[in-house]
């Protein structure tokens, strides 16, 4: 019987005055009898708009038909037909901006939740036995790649289903790019990561870490001396900025890119870790996205009284709502229309507190968007230990500076057309490093476009 529940099945979670104070995942996952729920409730459209709206293209209605009849496996083998990922992208993708937006049963009430069975799916593939992955039978050629963050690997992973022998390099000690570095292990367990990855490796993937491309080895030599034959840039944008505003370098300013690295890759939040960070009583995250959701939720994990400051009202937020909602039961303040001006230090060179404009929000412009401006003489002093900024990040021009031939925008991105082929014959891109900071599953899709424009210029080249 189909399930026809205007609502969709509630997620379990940790209690939020629990989780306030560790580090262990925050979404429980559905139970088996949950997800066969769930899946009921997809009506199963033959025109199938949701997977319009899914980057890397899953058939979604066949999957969710199969955990509806219980068969769990092949739904798994359905997905990862299409993603590399999918432990990964049932967690942090913005489904409901995505997939679940164009989702019929969205119309008169909630969509089917379909990142919550993606993830049910993937979990529950991961929790069986190993199982033996057959190796596609090599073809030949032989491809590089760039950076191990979800558009290398998604990137990776379709070139190694095709026979390709791949090899990702990556600057850190840990694979997983940003999926490591950048998302909280609350929201992202680093055990999913590396179990995604070793399923690559399964299929002959290799990873070579601590390898900065532009100082260990170029672009050029990868091609010239290495014998690559194509590479693909996925190397992300991990170069953060900030305001410009006085104060900005005091101890305990730290940028969202650096406190979360120290937080996930080096463990920081443990009571015994070599590299503490601290926070003190009081932080204040400035910025409005998921990465300040996470770097509040970080500190608020760390024991501090936490605020988040944004110059734009909650409307504008552009986190997902389920951070946002996830950040406020946790006991986490916003103060909205408010804006940085100047950092005041403490005596001995430490953050004392923030000084911030209000602000208003203007008409909206051409494209829709109120700019948010300074209310005149309008000033709030916010007390604080910490201050993290959360406003973005750019390419790391390395890269752009060690590659002959290699054209870039003006703020750092490398050119790439829709199939991510660059100005320099072989050379693709894709992910952040193209377009700047945006979602795991839009740097999954330009991977897997970059990986099928790879394969027909590999193959022309034969």
């Amino acid at each position: 019987m189909p399930n026809m529940s205007p609502t969709k099945n509630k997620m379990p979670v940790q209690d939020p005055v629990l989780r306030s104070s560790n580090f262990d995942e925050v979404a429980l996952g559905y139970t088996e009898e949950q997800a066969i729920d769930e899946a009921k409730r997809c009506l199963g459209c033959k025109h199938k708009p949701c997977v319009s709206g899914c980057p890397v293209q899953i058939d979604i209605p066949a999957f969710i038909a199969e955990v509806a009849k219980g068969d769990f496996e092949a739904a798994y083998r359905i997905i990862v037909k299409s993603s590399s990922l999918p432990a990964v992208c049932g967690r942090v993708c913005p489904q409901e901006i995505q997939c679940e937006s164009k989702c019929v049963r969205g119309i008169k009430g909630e969509p089917v939740a379909i990142g919550r069975l993606e993830r049910f799916v993937a979990d529950r593939h991961n929790s069986q036995p190993d199982t033996v992955v057959e190796k596609p039978v090599p073809n030949g050629h032989k491809a590089a790649v760039i950076g191990s963050g979800p558009s290398g690997l998604a990137c990776a992973g379709d070139l190694a289903k095709k026979g390709y022998d791949v090899t990702v390099f990556e600057a850190l000690h840990l694979a997983g790019g940003v999926l490591s570095y950048g998302i909280p292990e609350f929201r992202l367990p680093k055990s999913i990561v590396q179990k995604e990855i070793e399923g690559l490796e399964a299929l002959g993937v290799k990873i070579e870490t601590n390898t900065v491309v532009g100082k260990t080895v170029s672009v050029d030599e990868l091609m010239k001396e290495e014998g690559f034959e194509s590479v693909f840039i996925g190397s992300g944008a991990g170069l953060p900025r900030f305001m410009n505003i006085p104060g900005e370098n005091l101890s305990g300013v730290y940028s969202a890119n650096e406190f979360l690295t120290r937080i996930n890759l080096m463990k920081a939040y443990k009571p015994d870790s070599p590299t503490p960070v601290k926070v003190g009583k009081k932080a204040v995250i400035v910025g409005g996205g998921n990465v300040a959701m996470d770097a509040a939720r970080c500190a608020r994990r760390l024991g501090a009284d936490v605020t988040i400051v944004y110059r734009r009202t909650e409307n504008e937020l552009p986190a997902r709502a389920e951070e946002v909602e996830h950040a406020k039961e946790e006991g986490i303040s916003f103060r909205f229309l408010t804006n940085p001006a100047e950092i005041t230090p403490t005596d001995d060179g430490w953050v004392k507190s923030v000084i911030c404009q209000e602000m208003v929000l203007s008409e909206p412009d051409a494209s829709g968007r109120a700019k948010a401006v300074p209310k005149e003489g309008a000033f709030i002093e916010i007390d604080a230990d910490c201050v993290i900024i959360a406003i973005g990040t750019s390419p790391n021009p390395l890269i752009k500076s060690t590659t002959s031939g290699l054209d870039t925008q003006k703020w750092g991105g490398i050119i790439a057309d829709d199939a991510g082929l660059t100005s320099k014959e072989g050379v693709y891109a894709g992910g952040d490093a193209v377009t700047g900071a945006a979602t795991v599953i839009l740097a999954m899709g330009a991977g897997k476009k970059a990986a099928a424009a790879m394969d027909e210029y590999m193959t022309g080249q034969s």
